[in-house]
């Protein structure tokens, strides 16, 4: 039997994807139904731009309605489970200083909410793999694509 992939997201986040995935079952959908209403009253359909743009419009729509469905029944919420601890865990932020002294700060977060340009990486990612479950004082080496460094844990804060 294959298991479903699952999607470690904050509480914050599923609320966002059911916020979404209202907007895109109510409002969007009404503005597509229209736009393709419209389009078809312009007469002959197979020289209609606008009719296929807005048929195009629809399958997107309906691929992300889809898509959101799938994260939501198969999201697990992250719990603060490696709060008592002290360790890097699922939602926590830890600051790191690498070998040449730049200390950068990162969350921790499951691939549905990553984004390493505003310092958010997945405990999938290579860096979020190499820290998880790590204390303030360790020193980790990160095996990445671009090659091997260490940065040394400073803090963790939820």
């Amino acid at each position: 039997m294959i298991m479903a992939k699952e999607f470690k997201l904050t509480a914050a986040r599923i609320a966002e994807l059911n916020e979404e995935l209202n907007t895109l079952k109510t409002t969007r959908m009404q503005e597509v139904v229209e736009d393709i209403k419209e389009a078809r009253s312009q007469g002959d359909l197979s020289e209609n731009s606008e009719y296929d743009e807005a048929r195009n419009e629809q399958a997107k729509l309906f691929g992300r309605i889809n898509e959101i469905e799938d994260i939501l029944a198969h999201a697990v919420i992250i719990e603060d489970e490696n709060e008592a601890s002290g360790r890097v865990g699922l939602g926590c932020t830890v600051t790191v200083e690498d070998e040449s002294g730049e200390v950068q700060e990162f969350r921790i977060t499951g691939s549905q909410e990553a984004n390493p340009m505003l310092g958010r990486l997945s405990d999938d990612s290579p860096f979020g793999r190499a820290l998880v479950g790590k204390a303030v004082g360790d020193e980790v080496t990160v095996e990445a694509p671009a090659g091997r460094f260490k940065v040394r844990v400073k803090s963790i804060t939820r």
